[in-house]
């Protein structure tokens, strides 16, 4: 014979366990393949945009280890300068440079290229990581929508302001991170700028498809180039990307 709140404890956590190991495995299941192979990156040239947090900060920290050479590009200067620090006191490598990136504003976009080339003539891997998600309807410095401003429009300016350096230093590559929000997203040539109205989701999906068809136009553009073009869906990953949405503004997920 149980006690009544043992009885009732074990059902539970069983559940509870149930529950664990079925949200482990469906991570698993969605963070696909791992790339296991220890490479040398030395003498490699990289730029990692909103590189100060989250996956940012994690491919930034995994390049300078592997001995690259790497360029945080940032729009929040004081945060991407304790990143940098972190990453160089882990990795001992002293080629990590933090550099000042506002990609809602096509102005900083510019800067940000020619101050680059000023200091590097070769580019090996260009990764157009930044972006924000489900933001409160703004407009960048230029007059456009903030998500499709920030995550395909300055990207875009970035990446075209830098395919002379990328074909120079072929074999090279630009990786773009994009999301599987995509599938749900249409480009909104009617509205493309969410001016008549203005959904949130709809806006960051749209972003996200366009990342997408940038990515398989430039591919096809380049080819025979020796630069290659590819866009990914990083999976579910605890990153500040969500700040501005309320389902995660809770205590479950720390942001």
């Amino acid at each position: 014979m149980c006690i009544f709140t043992d009885c009732l404890l074990s059902p539970l956590l069983l559940w509870s366990a149930i529950i664990g190991v079925t949200i482990y495995l469906l991570k698993e299941y969605m963070q696909g393949g791992k790339f296991i192979k220890d490479t040398d990156e030395s003498g490699k040239v990289f730029i990692v945009t909103g590189a100060n947090t989250g996956i940012g900060k994690e491919t930034a920290l995994e390049i300078a280890r592997r001995g690259g050479t790497v360029y945080m590009a940032c729009r929040d200067m004081n945060r991407c300068d304790r990143a940098r620090k972190e990453i160089i006191k882990e990795t001992n490598n002293q080629n990590v440079f933090s550099r000042e990136l506002d990609l809602s504003s096509l102005e900083s976009v510019r800067q940000f290229v020619a101050g680059f080339k000023k200091e590097q003539d070769k580019l090996h891997v260009l990764v157009n990581n930044a972006g924000v998600m489900r933001c409160p309807k703004m407009l960048t410095k230029d007059g456009f929508e903030m998500q499709l401003g920030v995550n395909h429009i300055g990207h875009f300016l970035l990446t075209n302001l830098l395919l002379d350096v990328l074909k120079k230093s072929a074999p090279s590559r630009i990786v773009v991170l994009s999301s599987l929000a995509h599938t749900r997203g249409a480009i909104n040539l009617a509205d493309l700028n969410s001016e008549k109205s203005y959904d949130e989701g709809l806006a960051y999906s749209q972003s996200k498809l366009a990342n997408v068809l940038f990515t398989r136009e430039l591919a096809k553009r380049l080819e025979g180039s020796g630069v290659t073009v590819n866009a990914l869906h990083p999976g579910v990953v605890d990153t500040e990307l969500a700040r501005n949405w309320a389902f995660f503004q809770t205590n479950l997920v720390n942001q």
